[in-house]
């Protein structure tokens, strides 16, 4: 008689992804008085509240904060209207202040994208969260692999690297330092190849740009200035997972931030960044 597989054995891989996922929700929810799920509108953050939804039963149970530079692709502002709506989300969209307001230390790519530090910032200030949950991967840039599943902010938001709880066992801790948050990581274990199987297997929409047109098409999609396509063929999804398995081009290669100073990258995330 063939023996039947209970629990993680008899589930895949994205079946497991999917569970630590909403794992991780469901603990932050139970355990914070005040959560806020950054949306920042790409496929990441798009699983994210994909997940949500799944965690508690179709309806997304805290607000979708976009902190909103005025500067994504008219396409993201089309999918961002048009699935808040759909998805029945309680969005919040916050501005950045100009670009006057930031670090002028910071090269150009850097200081653009230090606006949505300081209107995260803005609106932290705003709503008073006690929890962010953020959409990003450890597998995206050599910074977000030093991440922890919940980390702790300081007041201003400020990330200290060299100082982060242990997390073992799917043990978190999930008490906020005070007067300071919590950015809690829901998809920091999956990679990008997970991220679009999971997609195309639960047929989550997606932005056109992220397909080929002309021989080009985005891997990350940021402000329009800092933020460029990649030279490509994938025009659905099946051809992206096999371009995946071959490409030595990182993910953000068309993200101008990511080719500046060493430090520059760093810097924004200790400072608030996501």
């Amino acid at each position: 008689m063939p023996r039947v597989l209970h629990g993680a054995a008899a589930m895949d891989h994205l079946d497991q992804l999917e569970a630590q996922s909403i794992y991780i929700l469901r603990e932050a929810f139970a355990r914070l008085k005040k959560l806020a799920l950054l949306w920042s509108l790409g496929k990441d953050s798009n699983v994210m509240i994909w997940l949500a939804r799944k965690a508690f039963f179709g309806r997304v149970p805290f607000p979708a904060m976009h902190v909103d530079t005025g500067k994504k692709f008219p396409e993201m502002y089309v999918f961002r209207d048009a699935f808040a709506k759909e998805w029945e989300l309680d969005l919040r969209v916050e501005p950045c202040p100009p670009i006057d307001a930031v670090d002028p230390t910071l090269p150009p790519a850097a200081r653009s994208a230090a606006r949505k530090t300081e209107g995260l910032k803005m609106a932290l200030a705003k709503h008073g969260f006690d929890g962010l949950i953020a959409g990003i991967r450890r597998d995206e840039e050599a910074t977000r692999a030093k991440e922890r599943v919940f980390s702790p902010r300081g007041a201003e938001g400020h990330w200290d690297v060299r100082d982060q709880p242990p997390e073992f066992w799917d043990h978190f801790n999930a008490s906020p330092p005070q007067g300071a948050h919590l950015r809690i990581h829901p998809i920091l274990h999956w990679t990008e190849a997970d991220i679009w199987a999971y997609t195309a297997r639960e047929n989550i929409p997606i932005i056109p740009l992220y397909l080929s047109h002309n021989g080009k098409r985005y891997r990350s999609l940021g402000d329009q200035d800092i933020t460029f396509p990649v030279a490509s063929n994938a025009s659905n999804i099946p051809e992206i997972l096999a371009e995946l398995e071959s490409t030595k081009v990182p993910e953000r290669a068309g993200r101008a931030l990511d080719h500046e100073t060493e430090d520059a990258f760093e810097r924004l995330r200790v400072a608030g960044y996501l």
